[in-house]
């Protein structure tokens, strides 16, 4: 990965890259004929655009935003999106200016707190959110009551929520909350499924009284202030992405 393009990518592509539209709309603005390359008006698909191509988008130049990449350690009572039409408290408050165009990768609930991934590299968030790819992502949970082994082997094979089985994923027991009827569980999991923990211990009845996410892959929240937003260096932004084999 580099700031600047780095490899040959079709036009549609970099159209993206750049913010102007989806790939599929990119396409049809190309075949309106808005879109130029080294002065030259490109209305046919599958043209490809390298580093040194000049292209231009109603005549004025474009190139994609410098990629980046954040890490998030997201309070209780944040929701994950860059604004909010109830004016909560969201992910996007806290994003710098500097930051053009970046997303939340995926979606931390409103009362579950940790670690989430924002940024404008649209080929890796697809990556990091698709179970295909394996990323890890570690949670503790306070659950009530005291699961048996039983019950957490059930867990880790799989159980039905919403119509499909998950997949097999790592349950752990901690150790009893002092004083209380609760749980302190490990979970990690290796895909993403809407709410997936809450509805598997309610599930198995023991439901979730607080979570957490504290690592995803190799990015531990450890050493992070809640609320702060780290900004990830490029080293470690491209280890990122080879681990999901991207270059």
């Amino acid at each position: 990965m580099a700031e600047e393009q780095s490899e040959m990518v079709r036009l549609h592509r970099f159209l993206a890259q750049c913010g102007i539209a989806s790939r599929r709309k990119a396409e049809e603005l190309i075949a309106q004929g808005k879109v130029s390359v080294n002065g030259e008006i490109v209305i046919e698909q599958g043209v490809k655009v390298g580093p040194d191509d000049r292209v231009e988008f109603d005549g004025n130049p474009i190139r994609p935003p410098d990629l980046r990449l954040y890490l998030y350690n997201k309070p209780l009572g944040v929701v994950t999106t860059m604004e909010d039409d109830r004016n909560r408290p969201s992910v996007g408050d806290q994003v710098p200016e500097s930051a053009s165009g970046v997303k939340p990768v995926g979606r931390l609930d409103m009362n579950t707190e940790g670690l989430i991934f924002l940024t404008n590299d649209g080929d890796l968030a697809h990556r990091l959110t698709h179970p295909r790819f394996g990323i890890e992502k570690e949670y503790v949970a306070v659950v009530a009551g005291i699961p048996t082994e039983k019950t957490l082997a059930r867990l880790r094979r799989g159980v039905v929520i919403d119509g499909e089985k998950t997949a097999p994923a790592h349950w752990e027991f901690i150790g009893p909350v002092k004083s209380e009827n609760q749980a302190r569980l490990r979970i990690i999991l290796h895909e993403g499924r809407n709410r997936q923990i809450r509805k598997m211990a309610e599930m198995v009845g023991h439901p979730v009284i607080s979570l957490r996410r504290v690592r995803i892959g190799n990015f531990r929240v450890k050493g992070m202030e809640q609320g702060e937003m780290r900004l990830i260096g490029k080293k470690d932004h491209e280890k990122l992405r080879a681990s999901v084999g991207l270059s």
